[in-house]
């Protein structure tokens, strides 16, 4: 029976990667059904993924693609298209992006699983739980900051988690946190850093008069809010709004552009390039 599967790639750019990737699906009676391509005129580097179908196992493709991916010097990988992704959330008070992204996968609009919620604050209880998911209170404080650390990364295992996002996790993880889930975490923040740090962002931005405000998706590394960027999203607005009509625009901003990151990431469409993304829309 065919399968479908996502073959995505980066290599140094070189004649002839199109060519061997599509010889080797026609060889084995591949049928491709999508297919982007990117070439970084900058750094010489060439981007590719690809949506075909297969009579193929996938173990058996990946064996005989390992030669292909060895004479381009390819970074790759094979996934099964009906394997979902297991997704972990990690959220604080502020749940408006919990909140849409609960819908999303209770009606299938997010192409993961969602294996549970987890909070330094039990607020998100009964919405998670109403929604039909697992909900994991884990607070924290200063004093125990490691050892809850150490109980989300039991969760992450538990629960076989593939991906952990941050919908507003108002938490600066560690350095060693991070190096342990580098490339499996999704973070969201308003798009004012660094201009406007700490409390009251939008309270900030509306005593400068800002004319357009956003949200940044991007993934999680050492550097705070500096990870490599997947998505953004921006809104005009004017002098006539309110403080809290700012926020009520950057929480609707916040929600579109993580569900957007996440479900992109999902679907194998995101590919790191040094610290910045190639994203196959």
């Amino acid at each position: 029976m065919s399968g479908e599967y996502i073959l995505t790639l980066s290599c140094p750019d070189r004649v002839g990667i199109v060519h061997a990737v599509a010889g080797f699906l026609a060889e084995r009676g591949g049928n491709i059904m999508h297919s982007n391509q990117f070439s970084d005129p900058d750094h010489g580097r060439f981007f590719m993924r690809v949506h075909f179908s297969c009579d193929h196992d996938p173990a058996g493709l990946r064996v005989d693609f390992a030669p292909v991916g060895a004479e381009f010097g390819m970074d790759w990988e094979l996934h099964d298209r009906s394997a979902r992704q297991r997704v972990l959330v990690l959220v604080s008070k502020q749940d408006h992006c919990l909140n849409d992204l609960l819908y999303r996968f209770r009606i299938g609009a997010i192409p993961g699983e969602l294996v549970g919620v987890a909070s330094n604050h039990a607020h998100a209880r009964e919405l998670t739980e109403a929604a039909g998911f697992a909900f994991h209170h884990l607070p924290v404080t200063a004093e125990s900051k490691a050892a809850q650390e150490r109980r989300i990364l039991d969760l992450v295992e538990s629960e076989r988690a593939d991906i952990v996002v941050l919908a507003r996790y108002m938490q600066v993880l560690s350095d060693d946190f991070c190096g342990k889930l580098s490339g499996r975490i999704i973070n969201i923040h308003h798009s004012f850093l660094p201009s406007f740090k700490g409390a009251k962002p939008y309270h900030q931005a509306y005593d400068r008069g800002v004319k357009i405000i956003g949200a940044t998706t991007h993934y999680v590394t050492a550097d705070l809010d500096e990870g490599p960027i997947i998505e953004q999203e921006i809104a005009r607005v004017d002098h006539a709004m309110t403080p809290q009509q700012l926020v009520a625009v950057g929480r609707d901003l916040e929600s579109l552009v993580l569900a957007r990151g996440l479900t992109w990431h999902l679907e194998h469409r995101v590919l790191l390039n040094g610290g910045r993304t190639v994203v196959f829309r």
